[in-house]
């Protein structure tokens, strides 16, 4: 039985107890920030996910670049092969981290509009996806 951050925020008992560590997913998909916005946006519909975490030069996770974002490159000109996903509008930090009290990230998620949340460790390093 799959525990959505939804239903857990409305069960007290759980809320309490569960954590990010426990309800998150490896990422599957990561890239590094200096890669093109066109290549980004061939990864991201050739594996029809949603979102992709990106890492900094030293793989630190700077952020989740969504489809949304990637929509105004689309059109495949000139400026998609030079733009680099790091100069592109995504999800920056702050971050969920494991320990965080999954009740909070629900809160933290929906405040801020997020289907889908990096979770990362005491060094920054992308260590799972929490989705709404």
């Amino acid at each position: 039985m799959t525990i959505t951050l939804e239903r857990l925020a409305t069960t007290a008992t759980t809320a309490t107890t569960a954590t990010v560590g426990d309800l998150m997913q490896r990422p599957e998909l990561q890239i590094t920030d200096d890669i093109m916005a066109d290549t980004a946006m061939d990864i991201l519909l050739s594996s029809g996910a949603d979102h992709l975490l990106v890492r900094d030069e030293g793989g630190r996770c700077a952020g989740l670049l969504t489809r949304l974002h990637l929509a105004p490159f689309q059109a495949r000109s000139w400026y998609t092969e030079r733009t680099p996903v790091r100069d592109i509008l995504h999800d920056r930090a702050p971050f969920a981290t494991a320990d965080m009290p999954a009740a909070l990230a629900a809160a933290a998620m929906r405040s801020r509009g997020l289907d889908a949340w990096p979770v990362v460790d005491h060094d920054g390093r992308a260590i799972g996806l929490l989705t709404a």
